[in-house]
């Protein structure tokens, strides 16, 4: 079995009950809705990643955040065929407060957006955890939330 290892960096974006999800693309989430953010990059603080991911996947100029949490999970994922990889995901989360600029709900996948298609609000009571990736579900019940 393959091993990916995944350490980044996720917003929490939570205003009148909805959260900020972006759609994935491609990837162990491929066709799920997931927390904005990404890799952290060498030498990048966990906060600085942060600010550029929000910015390249969903056009928000993060302008205050709390570190909220730091956490993992392992699944494994069907990669192809033939192929299953166990997926070791690794965030920092944190809470944004206060942003600049308008969500971006529609984007193209390129050079530096790699896996989102867009994002959007969502209202937290009526998602249900297969539609959510794995760190979303976690995250979402540590603050308390209850899902389908």
């Amino acid at each position: 079995m393959k091993e990916f290892k995944q350490l980044g960096a996720y917003g929490l974006v939570i205003q009148d009950g909805k959260i900020l999800l972006i759609k994935k693309f491609g990837g162990p989430y491929d066709g799920k809705l997931d927390l904005p953010g990404g890799t952290i990059e060498f030498c990048e603080r966990p906060e600085d990643a942060l600010k550029r991911e929000l910015m390249e996947e969903v056009g928000i100029e993060v302008v205050d955040c709390q570190l909220f949490d730091a956490d993992s999970v392992a699944f494994e994922w069907q990669f192809k065929e033939d192929v299953l990889v166990k997926v070791h995901h690794t965030g920092i989360f944190f809470k944004v407060s206060n942003y600049n600029n308008e969500i971006k709900k529609e984007v193209k996948v390129d050079e530096v957006n790699d896996d989102s298609l867009g994002a959007d609000f969502f209202d937290i009571d009526k998602l249900s955890k297969k539609e959510l990736s794995a760190i979303a579900i976690m995250e979402l019940e540590k603050l308390g939330y209850k899902l389908n």
